[in-house]
């Protein structure tokens, strides 16, 4: 498509979309000619943008407004047309101390998403590989009826965080003794090994459990299982997508992705595509089943291990106009210390 444009076609569609970036507003011919890089009239400029509305990368709201980029003009745009900041030394440094300021790297992962949201002021999003080390201690934490937290700790020091469901009847008292029997049977055995020992352990009832306490333990063991594509997923600031929403019909679009991102195995799939590619990939809204109608992107990119195989995937998900000049260099950086601590563990 951008094959097809002439120099002076492109730019103004880039200045079209990097004012719709800025403002959200729909940006008309009078607006971009008073740009100081533009030596065209308003009646020229108008002409352009009625021939990229034709090409379906441009569209007005309505009769009398300025145009709008659609999510083809988008894909044109950050895949021909945009320029991406560098991070400062300073930016560098500041995710730098996010990750890697508690003791053993612990919750690298919760703190790598939390860090992708705060500098994007979007969801972020992390995809960990399968951790298959020793277990060290599993803990229970009631959070509401019918909710608690599984907290993991691996031989490592490494701590994950995982949410389960319980009967809404459970208890503290209930959830301790579940991690009492837990902590009892743990050794240094791998994660994997460990799960099927706990399963046929339960299964052969040798220890004085009252119903209630093995429905926990239960949910506790599946909790230490990984999901199907063999990772977790950790995902932070999801409140970022409801910033600036103002119409009903796209807070009922942000819910539904709200819905969509609960249900991880959605994202998962989208995630697992970087397994195929060597660098940041970006998602625009119907592109993928998550986002249709979500007005939504999703940037992401893969990380390795030492050994050069793609482990596992870091991004965020925004509005379709999200400053992606400066999401892409802050999601390039974040993979490349994610890769380095990667590497780096035994």
């Amino acid at each position: 498509m951008i094959r097809e444009l002439d120099n002076r076609t492109r730019q103004i569609l880039k200045l079209a979309i990097d004012a719709y970036i800025a403002t959200g507003e729909p940006v008309g011919s009078l607006a971009i000619s008073q740009n100081p890089n533009i030596n065209l009239s308003p009646a020229t400029i108008r002409h352009i943008l009625a021939e990229l509305q034709e090409r379906g990368l441009l569209y007005a709201p309505h009769a009398s407004a300025g145009r709008l980029p659609t999510e083809a003009g988008m894909t044109v745009f950050v895949e021909s047309l945009l320029e991406v900041d560098t991070l400062s030394a300073q930016e560098e440094s500041l995710i730098q101390r996010q990750l890697h300021n508690t003791p053993q790297q612990q919750n690298i992962f919760e703190k790598a998403s939390a860090a992708l949201s705060e500098f994007s002021s979007c969801a972020g999003l992390v995809f960990a590989p399968n951790n298959d080390e020793g277990l060290r201690q599993i803990e229970f934490s009631l959070l509401s009826p019918g909710r608690a937290i599984a907290i993991i700790v691996f031989e490592s020091g490494q701590i994950e965080n995982r949410l389960i469901t319980i009967p809404p009847e459970v208890t503290s008292s209930t959830l301790q003794r579940a991690s009492n029997y837990l902590n009892a049977q743990i050794t240094q055995q791998k994660l994997s090994e460990k799960i099927e020992f706990l399963r046929q352990d339960m299964a052969q009832d040798r220890h004085d459990l009252d119903a209630l306490t093995k429905r926990v333990i239960e949910a506790g063991i599946a909790s230490l299982a990984p999901l199907q594509n063999g990772g977790h997923l950790f995902i932070k600031g999801q409140a970022n997508l409801l910033n600036n929403v103002q119409e009903l019909a796209d807070i009922e679009r942000i819910r539904c992705l709200f819905d969509a991102l609960d249900r991880k195995e959605n994202i998962l799939r989208i995630l697992e595509a970087t397994s195929t590619a060597e660098g940041i990939r970006i998602f625009i809204g119907a592109e993928n089943k998550l986002f249709n109608h979500a007005g939504c992107s999703l940037i992401v990119a893969p990380y390795k291990n030492a050994q050069s195989r793609i482990v596992g995937a870091i991004g965020v998900i925004g509005p379709t106009r999200l400053n992606y000049q400066r999401v892409i260099p802050v999601i390039n950086y974040t993979s490349q210390l994610m890769q380095e601590w990667i590497s780096e563990k035994p």
